[in-house]
């Protein structure tokens, strides 16, 4: 099969990474990049957007290297100004990074959708992929935790460093959303789907949400495939693994792959990891460790590989 689009959903670190991958084989006007912003949140008056910022600066080589977020020599003197206000800002800014948000929030004010701020951002840092916003209305994931009641995404991630125990997760407002032109376009002509290695339930599941998501990914018969955020019962960063425990789910990659269920025709577990077929569903095994850029390249040739 001539793979000449692909369409990825991403979100976090984890999705960067192959979508980094990514961009070194295919050429980029066959890459669509579908990203969540389930996460984004307005703060001192700035929208902003984590996982496609994570993905632009992951594309453009602006990303911090060891956080794998944010803006590489970023400084936090704005931050360190608030607190001399006696401010106690917990989320944290980069300056380099405040321009990013400064500019999409001037737009957004100025009745540009969302969409096409992301656009204007990415032709900006000369990112060539498609970066698509999930959608372009707000949809903010919701936490219900035991010990703190219910937190915006960030407050239980950042503020509280997802240390709360999750009983629910919502999706607030997903019912007033809909799919933009864009990623209609972009799914009904894709021939093959990739969901990368984010976590299901706070990168991949907000981008499902969204009224005809899921109805538009399985009806396109393509390649649909997901590549396991689990490794050997453990995540690879972040909450994922606690998550599932507090959901009562087993911590292996045959749960994720339940977790999607008819979304999928094959699934990508890592090769630490024993994999039972689920039905009737395509499975392989690859070193999932982008541990470095030769990684990330060397899993996505192998996963477009298999794929094609």
């Amino acid at each position: 099969m001539a793979l000449e689009r692909l369409v990825v959903l991403v979100g976090g670190v984890g999705g960067a990474k192959l979508a980094l991958g990514l961009t070194h084989i295919l050429p980029p006007e066959s890459l669509t990049f579908i990203v969540n912003t389930g996460d984004d949140m307005t703060y001192y008056g700035l929208h902003i957007s984590p996982d496609i910022d994570t993905l632009l600066y992951t594309l453009s080589g602006r990303v911090d290297p060891v956080n794998g977020w944010g803006v590489a020599g970023d400084t936090r003197i704005m931050l360190e100004t608030l607190r001399d206000f006696g401010e106690s800002p917990w989320f944290g800014l980069g300056d380099k990074d405040i321009a990013t948000h400064l500019i999409r929030t001037t737009m957004l004010n100025q009745g540009y959708r969302l969409t096409e701020t992301i656009a204007r951002l990415a032709e900006s840092i000369h990112v060539l992929p498609r970066v698509l916003p999930m959608c372009d209305a707000p949809v903010p994931t919701m936490i219900e935790t035991v010990e703190e009641g219910t937190l915006a995404f960030q407050e239980y991630f950042v503020k509280h460093r997802w240390q709360p125990t999750v009983k629910a997760i919502r999706h607030q407002g997903a019912e007033k959303a809909s799919l933009s032109p864009e990623v209609k376009q972009a799914i009904a002509q894709a021939d093959a789907i990739l969901i990368a290695p984010s976590n299901p339930w706070l990168s991949i599941a907000p981008i499902l949400a969204v009224p005809g998501m899921r109805e538009a990914l399985m009806a396109r018969d393509v390649p649909r495939v997901a590549v396991t955020p689990i490794v050997n019962g453990a995540a690879i960063k972040g909450p994922t693994a606690k998550i599932m425990a507090e959901l009562g789910l087993e911590v292996t990659a045959e749960s994720v792959a339940a977790y999607y269920k008819d979304l999928l025709t094959g699934f990508i577990t890592d090769v630490q990891d024993t994999f039972q077929n689920l039905k009737a569903l395509r499975t392989t095994a690859f070193d999932t460790m982008m541990i470095n850029d030769t990684r990330k390249i060397a899993l996505a040739r192998e996963v477009l590989d298999w794929i094609g």
